[in-house]
């Protein structure tokens, strides 16, 4: 009798040892090892390792700005920036300063994305786009949006490119900057313009600049 109850501990022992086995060998599966890697490449898991994320809610980083890119991660980190749902707010806390220099240079330096091929570009919406973009509406006190954001000349290194970026992330980011969830502009001329928008100029600005080429660092657009 006491032989079997011992064999009865003995396998259920055995099974319970083989379900902690499964649960440590399935936590070690799950857990993301960095050793070795670039820090760029934990950036590249939302945002690509070419820098043109497949998702909208994460923004393409290929041929951003250096300073773009690396004044944003400062704002997250320091809570200046909350509007993306917390998603960055631990990776930023965890950079420091020398791996995010390497980090914006890394996509800085890429390709530009090429523009979205599935918008259409013979819309009055897209018309209406182009136009705040290239000259503002002096009647309802908008600024051209170039005048910040152009890719061939730009004014303010810290503002970021937008062609080419996808346009359902262009139109939350402009919703925000007009609701005030995103406050991170000192010079607060976003929400000042963005104040301005209407939902279908919002719409409008995305399609247009989601459409659009963005010029590489040696001036020639991507195909």
């Amino acid at each position: 009798m006491m032989a079997f109850i011992s064999d009865r501990r003995r396998s259920r022992t055995s099974v319970l040892l083989i379900a902690l086995g499964s649960t440590i060998l399935s936590a070690r599966a799950d857990m993301i090892v960095t050793d070795g890697m670039q820090p760029w490449e934990t950036c590249a898991e939302c945002h690509g390792l070419d820098g043109i994320s497949v998702m909208a809610r994460f923004p393409k980083l290929a041929g951003q700005r250096f300073g773009y890119i690396a004044k944003q991660v400062r704002d997250i980190r320091a809570g200046r920036r909350r509007n993306d749902g917390g998603q960055m707010a631990a990776i930023a806390g965890e950079i420091d300063d020398n791996d995010l220099a390497k980090s914006a240079a890394y996509f800085a330096g890429l390709p530009p994305p090429p523009p979205d091929p599935s918008l259409a570009t013979d819309s009055e919406d897209w018309r209406r786009g182009a136009a705040l973009y290239r000259d503002g509406d002096a009647v309802s006190g908008i600024a051209s949006c170039g005048s910040c954001h152009d890719d061939a000349e730009p004014n303010r290194p810290d503002a970021p490119l937008l062609k080419a970026q996808h346009a359902g992330y262009l139109a939350k980011q402009l919703r925000d900057w007009r609701s005030g969830e995103r406050h991170n502009d000192l010079s607060q001329t976003m929400p000042a313009v963005a104040a301005k928008l209407s939902d279908r100029d919002i719409s409008a600005l995305a399609t247009f600049l989601a459409s659009q080429p963005r010029l590489g660092p040696n001036g020639a657009p991507a195909q």
